[in-house]
């Protein structure tokens, strides 16, 4: 991880703790909305908290460990729920996170027991590749909203941590539970939020919707629906990918795909990870060689990002994602940087930036390409635990030219 002075969050997706479609508890499933923000804080390279996440993901797994990554480590894109713990519930400001399954808090706010609370007496510890956080384990009433509320929802207490970011209480965790394996002790995993909303019949399925909206958009809001998807903004058919089994993208949301340039393969079939925690779209460090000489893009040192001028942008081509048989095209504007937002993240006002970039390692690692906030800001994503599947949909925004 790096320094809380480094983790200035170029857009903050805030959770909304109002519902936008009100349901009773147990009828099924629950959307909540959340809008994007613009912290003008400072600035961050992108490229390399992207990177850094990667690499500790894949090493977690060749450690034997299934220990998340923090969005924060290394996001430019992160969104946060106010979530209310204890009864009656205290709020605290989590970071949501598909790429973790650990739900925590204690890193900023204390933790303050009430009435339903109670220490298990086991410990919690958790690495993050540069960073950590440690205490007890404890369980107690978890409200997401006022229709999505837990009981006896196991959460870590931090003692202490570190670098998790400026007033960020902890990390609101939605991906496998297998990655809490080995975090507790005496403890083989910890339930998440969604088995256990769903265990407590709040949700009928252990489903999760995301859905973004490109945050240059004039809409700059999106949902998170647990229990299933909104077919409200999807504007096609759902085709789900069964989750890989190639390591180490098997121990997040891993699935396989190709991808192709202007009609031409330049990754074959291989595995990587779908991730809401991370900005760009990464590539093994072959493939995006190749990206970038197809494109002519030239590497920039103030934001860490490919650059192109105003005539290879007019020749870009379309960056096709096949999963499971059904393409996923990103348009020319699609891959590039919102341009109203280039200044955020250290460069020029009127630059043109890519927002693929190198993982920093060669094809053939088990983790080959990570589909970030960029890919998902055009295509709709559900997350289904019960069937082992990721699922993919265009919406509005799929062709849209707002960047």
């Amino acid at each position: 991880m790096f320094p809380s002075k480094t983790l200035l969050p170029l857009i903050l997706i805030a959770l909304s703790a109002v519902d936008a479609s009100p349901l009773s508890r147990g009828s099924g499933k629950t959307t909540l909305s959340f809008a994007t923000e613009i912290n003008g804080r400072g600035t961050l390279n992108i490229v390399e908290k992207d990177r850094a996440r990667a690499q500790a993901m894949k090493q977690a797994a060749h450690l034997g460990k299934r220990s998340p990554s923090l969005p924060i480590t290394n996001s430019g894109v992160t969104y946060t729920a106010e979530v209310g713990v204890g009864n009656p519930p205290i709020s605290y400001k989590l970071l949501v996170d598909t790429g973790s399954a650990n739900t925590w808090i204690g890193a900023y706010q204390l933790y303050t027991p009430t009435s339903n609370s109670g220490d298990t007496g086991n410990n919690v510890s958790v690495s993050y590749g540069s960073g950590s956080f440690s205490g007890e384990e404890w369980m107690d009433t978890v409200q997401l909203s006022s229709e999505l509320v837990i009981d006896q929802q196991s959460i870590g207490v931090a003692s202490t941590s570190s670098n998790i970011g400026d007033q960020i209480d902890g990390i609101l965790g939605v991906g496998p539970v297998d990655l809490t394996i080995g975090t507790v002790s005496n403890t083989h995993t910890v339930p998440t939020v969604t088995d256990n909303l769903c265990a407590q019949g709040t949700i009928s399925e252990e489903v999760l919707g995301v859905y973004f909206v490109p945050a240059s958009s004039t809409l700059s809001n999106g949902m998170l629906t647990f229990g299933g998807y909104d077919s409200t903004v999807i504007t096609g058919s759902i085709n789900y990918v069964p989750l890989t089994s190639t390591s180490p993208a098997s121990g997040y949301w891993g699935i396989d795909q190709s991808i192709a340039y202007g009609g031409n393969t330049i990754l074959s079939l291989t595995a990587g990870i779908v991730d809401t925690g991370t900005t760009l779209i990464l590539m093994a460090t072959d493939v995006f060689q190749q990206y970038q000489s197809l494109t002519g893009g030239t590497l920039d040192s103030a934001t860490g990002l490919l650059k192109i001028n105003s005539t290879q942008y007019d020749n870009l081509q379309t960056l096709t994602f096949n999963v499971g048989g059904t393409s996923y095209d990103l348009t020319p504007n699609a891959q590039i940087w919102p341009r109203s937002l280039n200044t955020a993240i250290g460069g020029t006002i009127d630059s043109i930036y890519l927002v693929v970039a190198d993982i920093g390692t060669p094809s053939g690692s088990g983790l080959d390409f990570i589909n970030g906030y960029t890919f998902l800001e055009r295509y709709y994503s559900i997350y289904d635990t019960a069937n082992g599947q990721v699922g993919f949909a265009s919406t509005a925004y799929t062709d849209s030219s707002t960047n």
